[in-house]
């Protein structure tokens, strides 16, 4: 097998141990199949193009092409030209996948479900940094600096699962990284052969020599990046900001045994809304005291569904704000709808964990300590930086909004703009949806009359029952379902409701929350896990978003839905009691999860939605989270650049033989000046006013060297002589050797600071400015002959012209 085999497979089996650290976070783990399999696609590609072989950019140009092409056929064949090939709706499908896998980011607890947003982040983030791998371990030839893209695989992976990523999953990918630095070293063995170093110290080995005594250059570098590698891998996960919500928050604490302890640590409770209303013992999550006259309409809101994707209701993302003394006017709301402002006073269970505070809608005012913020769209307040309801005692202002039918019927059309992102529906929504909507709704004047016909069609009318037990949905096939089975609990209700409303062009949404709860004999409200809730939000203009009630026997059907709806007139705001808090019951509250083939199939209801704003609080911006890795990686990748310039300058002077007399002659001066670099790095600095020889002495003087080294020094210096001097030129050969003699030789006689900074800085990098000053120079040259050519001739031009007019 040739070296560059060896290499390839080696930072193939790099990468895919480095990708290891991530199987704790995503389950089932079957994306690790996928991965190796584009990966194995795109080192092969790579060995392909070297064979041919092709420039390095061009090698590296078609792995990425590659890559793109397997990219395409896994994940967007249905869009691509002939399967595989990428274009418009190809690239607009990884669009969307990358902007589902990020609400998905942000909503699931680790590990997160194998979702195919998910799929694709992870499977490119590997293939990415495998290209990494490849072009600097096997294009370029530089194993040691690989381990830095490896390095940052594994520590954002263990950073992410806290834990998740043990210590088995660190010695495989650094038995990965010493399997691609043994792979180099014997490439570079075969290549320069075993013993290529000076004259043996007294007791010693010659240097350079495998075996016992000193290590090869490559595992030396290895070995000191290595160690720094292993450094920060252990420090990074120490040091990353704690990361909560979502994929990028712990677990949480779980029931205990007994099943009496634990907390509600979901980022919803409705995570597990069917195991929930299972239970046979209810759990309380709120208490709170009110001075509403009637407790029947007050539904405590979490979050807000406005987004129908197909596969779910989840919650757009939005900007998030600070939040006001008073909140807004909600939107849509009139003067001429009768209006009640209602004080509560809430106290949250210690066992009760969310990042949504919970609320009566729509709020006008909130009294809260902690960190929180307002999302306007929603009216929703939302932990910021791990702050969670957990014991929170809060004050919440709220309108008690009572218009009646008459209102509702005539209420305007909405604004375009709302019409357009509230009555979004999926292509894939099945045509019986709207069919159905139409059939039931058959006869109705507005939208009114349409919503609450659709509303008593679910409720009484239409031989509905609810039943926990039926298997749980929340895509187009489970609503499709679920019309033809009747039979489910809120979840389909809800969101089967607020769908076929969007069908009729009814502005919809689903909010998420509690029920009011039970009233206590002190006074105050109980809600516990059982009242959890979901419904829909249908939007009339001049009265706002409005609840509806489709769930048989569960909640309360509104007032302005019934018949003969007493008449109302705007009215001044009620004057709020003054109330104490409540204080939460002792009994804790149960945490389930949901099952996670439900959940990677999305029918785990609106737990995936209530999750949701990735501008939120708890879990931190997907897009900030890739800038940040990818401004560590370039941190990491800085100061490594004059050893990468260094590396890639000394192979191309090094390169293959020449098959001219000119050719050998090039070689010998590019290895008499790598000879001169070589001991600039180590301090001897340039002097090119001497000739080769004295110049040989030279190096040979202040370098310290003795024995093949030095010789080897003096041999190139006679080879240059005759390159530039004689008549009839006889270049050197065994120049790749010499030179390696000479290096060596500096290794041996040089401390350890001075050889790092040979290696990490190298004195000779300088060339690199020297260049570009001469380049820039050689342009602004170029550019003034030509201007001044310019100038010269449209002078000439003038100077006829006005000529002409004179004769």
């Amino acid at each position: 097998m040739s070296g560059r085999a060896r290499l390839t497979l080696g930072s193939f089996a790099a990468t895919l141990t480095a990708a290891g650290a991530l199987l704790p976070l995503v389950r089932p783990a079957t994306w690790i199949f996928t991965a190796a399999f584009l990966l194995a696609v795109q080192s092969g590609v790579g060995v392909l193009t070297r064979r041919v072989p092709l420039a390095r950019s061009l090698t590296i140009a078609a792995q990425a092409v590659a890559t793109l092409l397997a990219l395409t056929f896994v994940f967007a064949r249905e869009q691509a030209l002939l399967w595989f090939l990428p274009g418009p709706q190809a690239f607009g499908r990884f669009a969307a996948l990358f902007e589902a896998g990020a609400d998905d980011i942000g909503k699931y607890a680790i590990p997160a479900p194998d979702t195919e947003g998910i799929r694709l982040m992870v499977v490119g983030g590997v293939l990415v940094i495998g290209l990494l791998v490849d072009t600097l371990a096997v294009t370029f030839r530089s194993a040691a600096p690989a381990g830095l893209p490896l390095l940052a695989l594994y520590s954002v992976a263990a950073g992410l699962s806290e834990g998740g990523a043990s210590w088995l999953w660190f010695l495989l990918a650094a038995t990965g990284y010493l399997l691609l630095l043994l792979a180099e070293s014997r490439d570079r063995l075969s290549q320069w052969g075993r013993v290529f170093g000076g004259a043996p110290r007294a007791g010693g080995r010659a240097p350079g020599a495998a075996g016992g005594g000193q290590a090869l250059a490559p595992v030396r570098t290895g070995r000191r990046i290595g160690v720094v590698a292993m450094g920060v891998a252990l420090v990074v996960p120490a040091v990353l900001p704690g990361l909560s919500g979502g994929l990028f928050g712990g677990p949480g604490e779980g029931p205990g045994e007994s099943g009496k302890g634990g907390t509600i640590s979901a980022v919803n409770p409705l995570v597990s809304l069917q195991e929930n209303l299972r239970q046979p013992e209810d759990r309380e999550v709120l208490r709170y005291r009110t001075n509403a006259t009637d407790t029947s309409g007050m539904y405590v809101r979490l979050v807000a569904l406005d987004q129908f994707d197909g596969t779910s209701w989840k919650s757009s993302v939005r900007p998030i704000q600070d939040v006001p003394k008073r909140l807004p006017t909600p939107d849509g709301l009139g003067r001429q709808v009768r209006t009640t402002e209602v004080t509560s006073n809430f106290v949250a269970s210690t066992t009760y964990e969310q990042k949504w505070l919970p609320m009566p809608y729509p709020a006008v005012k909130v009294e809260i300590g902690g960190r929180w913020r307002y999302e306007p769209a929603g009216r929703m307040l939302v932990g910021d930086d791990k702050q969670n309801t957990r014991g929170a005692r809060y004050t919440v202002t709220s309108l008690d909004v009572r218009p009646t039918g008459e209102q509702l019927a005539g209420a305007p059309s909405a604004s375009a703009k709302l019409l357009s992102e509230y009555t979004k529906v999926p292509d894939s929504l099945p045509a019986d949806v709207k069919s159905t909507a139409l059939k039931v709704t058959r006869g109705a004047r507005n939208d009114y009359e349409r919503a609450v016909r659709l509303q008593d069609w679910f409720a009484t009318d239409g031989g509905f029952r609810y039943d926990v037990e039926v298997e749980s949905g929340t895509g187009v096939q489970a609503i499709s379902r679920f019309l033809q089975q009747r039979e489910g609990f809120c979840v389909h209700f809800s969101f089967s409701m607020a769908a076929m409303a969007r069908s009729l062009g009814i502005p919809a949404r689903v909010a998420v929350g509690f029920m009011p709860g039970t009233p206590q004999s002190d006074g105050t409200m109980s809600v516990g896990i059982r009242d959890a809730h979901a419904w829909p939000e249908l939007y009339f203009e001049g009265a706002g978003w409005m609840r509806f009630e489709p769930t048989p026997t569960r909640g309360s059907t509104p007032d302005y839905t019934r018949p003969q709806t007493p008449s109302g007139s705007a009215s001044g705001s009620a004057q709020p009691e003054t109330s104490a808090s409540a204080q939460p019951s002792a009994v804790p509250s149960t945490s389930d999860s949901c099952p996670p083939q439900a959940r990677r199939l999305g029918e785990c209801g609106p737990d995936e939605a209530a999750a949701g704003a990735s501008s939120g609080g708890d879990g931190p911006n997907p897009l900030m989270v890739v800038l940040i890795c990818l401004g560590v990686a370039v941190l990491l990748l800085l100061p490594l650049l004059p050893l990468l310039w260094r590396t890639r300058v000394r192979a191309r002077r090094l390169g293959a033989p020449g098959r001219t007399a000119v050719d050998a002659a090039a070689r010998t001066l590019a290895a008499w000046q790598e000879i001169n670099d070589t001991a600039w790095d180590h301090g001897v600095r340039p002097d090119e006013s001497r000739t080769p020889r004295k110049t040989a002495a030279r190096i040979v003087r202040l370098g310290a060297l003795d024995g093949e080294a030095a010789n080897a020094v003096h041999r190139v210096a006679r080879s240059v002589e005759q390159v530039l001097y004689a008549p009839h030129p006889r270049p050197g050969t065994g120049l790749v050797k010499e030179v390696a003699l000479v290096r060596a030789g500096f290794q041996q006689v040089s401390g350890r600071r001075v050889r790092l900074r040979a290696l990490l800085v190298p004195r000779s990098s300088v060339r690199v400015v020297w260049a570009a000053s001469a380049r820039w120079a050689r342009l602004t040259a170029a550019w003034s002959s030509r201007r001044d050519e310019a100038t010269a001739r449209l002078t000439d031009a003038l100077r006829r012209t006005s000529r002409k007019r004179a004769a």
